[in-house]
């Protein structure tokens, strides 16, 4: 049996560390999004795949029997796409996918479906936070006469799409008490997430709920039909199944 671990999160980087304790043969791949990424303890490719032409021919060279998906809960597309190759040439596959951040007391959040949604919410003239990456932000073009602020783990090759904004590089983890410090030098008024869920990036929100931030949630985008685990133990159970 050779495994293909879609990676790219902290649940991906534990399965990698026991598969490789156990011995599983075992594959990593990184979309590549970030140019110098955690080392992973398994062999691992970095990069796309070609289209879907190309994952399927990559199934077959590499000898792949099974797939466990461990990509970041908003990769809706790479899910899908995945599972439904795996589902149409009968190979196992499922799916890691971590509980989703529930709003505590003290929290100030609004549920929004969209990133273009948030301009309806946040008032012009506040500061705002974009924690939600490089790839999504045109879809906040519409966040007109407030100012940005966008967190990415890479310095950035180009200069920030609009005029009222900026980014900020940063590369986790951060503790809620570094969250707190910095959304209070920076001025934060909102802050924008993704509900990606999980302990390793939840610091933002502590930090958030400590301020009194008001908080704009993105939903996640629908999964695939497939097979699920919520945790890394529940992960390798069904690889030792196989």
């Amino acid at each position: 049996m050779t495994l293909l671990l879609l990676a790219g999160t902290a649940e991906a980087q534990q399965v990698a560390r026991i598969l490789s304790m156990k011995g599983h043969a075992a594959i990593a791949s990184l979309v590549g999004a970030t140019r110098s990424p955690r080392a992973i303890d398994l062999p691992t490719r970095i990069g796309g795949f070609g289209g879907e032409a190309g994952f399927v021919l990559y199934l077959e060279s590499a000898g792949i029997t099974a797939v466990l998906d461990a990509t970041h809960p908003f990769a809706a597309r790479i899910s899908d796409r995945t599972a439904r190759i795996c589902a149409a040439r009968g190979l196992p596959y499922c799916q890691i996918l971590r509980p989703e951040w529930s709003p505590e007391a003290d929290d100030r959040w609004t549920m929004i479906a969209a990133e273009e949604e948030a301009a309806a919410y946040i008032p012009a003239g506040a500061t705002v936070f974009l924690a939600t990456g490089r790839q999504g932000l045109a879809r906040f073009s519409n966040l007109t006469g407030r100012h940005l602020i966008c967190r990415v783990v890479d310095p950035p090759e180009t200069a920030f799409p609009f005029a009222n904004g900026k980014f900020l590089v940063g590369r986790p983890p951060f503790t809620p008490e570094a969250e707190r410090e910095l959304f209070e030098r920076l001025g934060v008024d909102w802050l924008v997430v993704k509900n990606a869920g999980g302990r390793a990036s939840e610091s933002k929100l502590v930090a958030a709920r400590a301020c009194g931030l008001p908080v704009a949630m993105i939903a996640r985008p629908p999964q695939p039909v497939a097979q699920r685990v919520a945790t890394v133990a529940a992960a390798i159970d069904w690889v030792q199944g196989l």
